[in-house]
């Protein structure tokens, strides 16, 4: 009998310390909560803040400052209270910073901003456990290459960009995976940006037959270009990159206008989640569903983690079913899937093309 009862304890106090166990989870946030970034730090802790009450996780936030020395510090105190994994980072210098020390700690993170594609392609050489619920630097520029070749392929179009760095790299992306599909642009130029009117482009555009133009430069711009072509009924339909994702000032975009970004998170959001946020008073924009993406793949990568193997593995090469949809990260820790879609100006505001 005493040996019966010595084994029950025994089995309780392990279902005891167990349910303990799976109760600890902290999940390290960095953020930058003061500076000029500071509203958007906000947005990540409001996120990680409400999925943290759900899920039944802790959180140690820290001010990263988006700065290498604030990083580095952020690093040193997640590292000094052997949180599991961390998540947030905005800022490039702020990661870079906090890696080596998160590495040696053995701590992983997920960034939910970072775009630089050398944080995950230096993994081999640097052996940082990053991963990046966000878009690469590189695949905007993709999702516009790959996207307008399949759409435009039958179509007479043009590229042209507004000088800039940004402008230059995603128009060269296109014009030469359009060369790659044997497609030929009928017309390439470099355009002036900040004009009040584009009608001598517009007109440069016509006469080469153009029907469809892919620019890369800012909204305003583009919207000024659609007005103008409409202006001389030119039939033109524009495209551009996330950078019309900014409402134009005084002239409206052109119905039929085409954009190349990933969607309003709030617009594909778990509804049941925005529920909570609502209740919450907490407005779903900018950061705060991938925050409360992160928080949730964090919790499922530890849950899945428990029998002893590293969280990294976990990480690695497996579905979560987060509030923003489905993620998978590869080998590198980049997503599998890129977020890009192609949206069409309705007059309103942008809305999903079908099949895409």
């Amino acid at each position: 009998m005493r040996s019966g009862a010595t084994i029950s304890i025994a089995l309780a106090w392990l279902l005891l310390t167990g349910a303990a166990g799976a109760q600890t989870l902290t999940i390290g946030v960095a953020a930058p909560l003061s500076g000029p970034s500071a509203i958007l730090g906000k947005q990540i802790e409001a996120g990680a803040g409400l999925a943290a009450e759900v899920k039944g996780v802790q959180l140690k936030i820290v001010d990263d400052a988006c700065t290498g020395d604030g990083g580095a510090a952020a690093a040193r105190e997640f590292a000094a209270a052997k949180v599991n994994v961390v998540i947030g980072f905005l800022c490039t210098e702020a990661i870079e910073a906090a890696m080596p020390v998160l590495k040696d700690a053995n701590i992983p993170v997920i960034t939910v901003g970072v775009r630089t594609e050398s944080l995950t392609d230096r993994r081999a050489k640097t052996g940082w456990p990053v991963y990046r619920l966000g878009p690469r630097g590189d695949d905007e520029r993709n999702a516009v290459a790959s996207n307008l070749t399949r759409l435009w392929r039958d179509d007479l179009f043009a590229i042209i960009d507004d000088g800039t760095i940004y402008g230059r790299e995603i128009a060269e992306t296109f014009r030469a995976a359009a060369e790659q599909a044997a497609l030929k642009p009928v017309f390439v130029d470099t355009f002036r940006p900040q004009l009040d009117n584009q009608i001598g482009l517009i007109g440069r555009l016509k006469k080469a037959g153009a029907t469809h133009v892919f620019a890369g430069g800012d909204g305003d711009d583009i919207a000024i270009m659609g007005r103008d072509a409409a202006q001389l009924q030119a039939g033109i339909v524009f495209a551009g990159g996330e950078n019309l994702r900014t409402p134009p000032g005084d002239v409206p975009y052109a119905t039929g206008t085409l954009m190349i970004a990933p969607p309003e998170w709030a617009d594909v959001a778990d509804p049941k989640v925005l529920e909570g946020f609502a209740a919450q008073k907490i407005m779903p924009d900018g950061y705060t569903l991938p925050a409360y993406a992160a928080v949730e793949i964090a919790k499922a990568a530890a849950d899945a983690a428990s029998s002893g193997k590293p969280l990294t593995d976990a990480l690695t090469g497996h579905d979560f079913t987060t509030a923003i949809g489905p993620i998978r990260f590869d080998a590198k820790g980049d997503l599998t899937q890129s977020p890009y879609r192609v949206f069409r100006f309705d007059g309103t505001r942008f809305v999903p093309l079908e099949n895409n």
